[in-house]
């Protein structure tokens, strides 16, 4: 059965987030539980299905679809946000390997997922990444400290070497495209950590406003 969770990471919730068991079908026959951090912070209208890790201080805003059904399981490493309408999802046995193991979506440390991008496996993406508002990224591996720009698209196996920059609605669909591209310009190096900074701040800082104790004040004793 599905499970209603009001308190998976220390917050209150009511039934708005809904986490639970994959269903099982022939295509992923055995159901696992999410694993969540209890310093996570997960918003209200929020779904997390399937064989999904999500590690330390992650923050995950309203409306964020996490679906380990199909493709999995999902890895998502300490410090990183998914944003308003992100959504994971992979395919059926695909997959990228990190350590040895197999993984439909690999979602390193420090990585930024800006609104409404879509993050569909096999793709892994490494550590400080930003991943930038409406954008897909899909069947692909990006390097280190890439920054994607609105509305690009990185798919079709390329491999994206770290500090890449994929310029605004950029298709990056060859190996040839993504050697080509420069290294991320200043500016948007700023951005992306500047974005990281606020993020990270905010699983204990909504934890205060919706924790399960509060005082008089308002604020979780």
């Amino acid at each position: 059965m599905w499970n209603y969770l009001s308190n998976q990471s220390g917050a209150m919730y009511g039934n708005n987030v809904f986490i639970g068991y994959n269903p099982p079908t022939s295509v992923n026959p055995y159901p696992k539980y999410p694993s969540i951090h209890t310093t996570v912070f997960i918003s209200p209208f929020t779904l997390i299905i399937g064989d999904v890790t999500i590690r330390e201080n992650v923050f995950i805003a309203p409306f964020v679809s996490v679906r380990a059904d199909e493709g999995t399981p999902f890895y998502i490493g300490e410090h990183t946000n998914l944003q308003d309408g992100v959504i994971l999802h992979g395919l059926r046995d695909q997959y990228v390997i990190v350590n040895d193991r197999k993984y439909s979506i690999y979602i390193g440390r420090g990585v930024s997922c800006a609104h409404s991008s879509l993050i569909h496996g096999p793709c892994l993406v490494e550590d400080d990444v930003f991943i930038g508002f409406s954008s897909t990224v899909f069947n692909s591996q990006i390097g280190k400290g890439t920054f994607i720009s609105s509305g690009a698209v990185v798919t079709n196996g390329v491999i994206l070497k770290p500090n890449s920059f994929v310029p605004p609605g950029a298709s990056i669909d060859t190996q040839e495209k993504a050697n080509s591209l420069v290294t991320v310009p200043l500016d948007r190096e700023e951005f992306a950590r500047e974005v990281q900074r606020v993020n990270n701040e905010f699983p204990s800082a909504y934890s205060m406003f919706f924790g399960s104790n509060k005082c008089s004040c308002g604020l979780t004793c």
